[in-house]
């Protein structure tokens, strides 16, 4: 009889990576290439919108309003619909490469997609990413899934309210996020707390 795994079961927090590691991740992408600039414009997305993988490229055209700096998932986890910010910074990034694919002639399809056109898989971002991160020098496995986490610490370290970071995720829970923001450390905690002000009555 097989033995049960001891973990089985067990969920554990994931390794959130730091802003400096994401920095390195993203040099480590050619800043002249083509897929360089989609490759950096894909990291950002899922570090600064927060989105998941497949949502990323899922993205049209359409669904980017740089203007309003906004970005709309169609079809989001669960099938639901849901529009997120994105920073000026973040959109910079994006539009090199929206200009770098009309450039390659592409002008339909998804807006992170091969350079003829073809869709990408989960799979090429899924093993992209940990390359990058040896060639950065990063021994902590940077994934996906991290960056989103990022994404929702980041929020939190910056007083973003969690029902706010709720919403940007996608979450149909407020116990999701709660866990996504397990990388807060307790003395941030305590710094958050002893930034408060208050007046005790006389």
């Amino acid at each position: 009889m097989a033995r049960r795994p001891a973990n089985k079961g067990r969920t554990y927090p994931a390794e959130i990576p730091t802003r400096d590691e994401v920095g390195a991740v993203m040099r480590a992408c050619s800043r002249k290439a083509p897929t360089g600039i989609r490759n950096r414009a894909i990291i950002v997305v899922m570090y600064r919108a927060g989105l998941r993988c497949l949502e990323t490229l899922n993205l049209k055209l359409r669904d980017i309003d740089r203007d309003a700096g906004t970005i709309r998932i169609r079809r989001g986890k669960g099938g639901k619909a849901r529009t997120v910010g994105i920073d000026p910074a973040a959109i910079a990034v994006i539009e090199r490469w929206i200009d770098a694919r009309a450039n390659l002639g592409l002008n339909g399809g998804p807006v992170f997609s091969t350079l003829t056109g073809g869709e990408l898989a989960t799979s090429y971002i899924r093993k992209l990413l940990p390359r990058l991160a040896r060639k950065a020098g990063i021994d902590r496995r940077v994934h996906p899934h991290a960056l989103r986490h990022a994404h929702a610490v980041e929020l939190a370290r910056e007083g973003v309210p969690v029902i706010i970071i709720m919403r940007q995720l996608g979450h149909a829970s407020l116990a999701t996020t709660t866990r996504y923001l397990a990388g807060l450390s307790p003395e941030e905690t305590i710094r958050a707390i002893r930034r408060r002000e208050w007046e005790a009555p006389e």
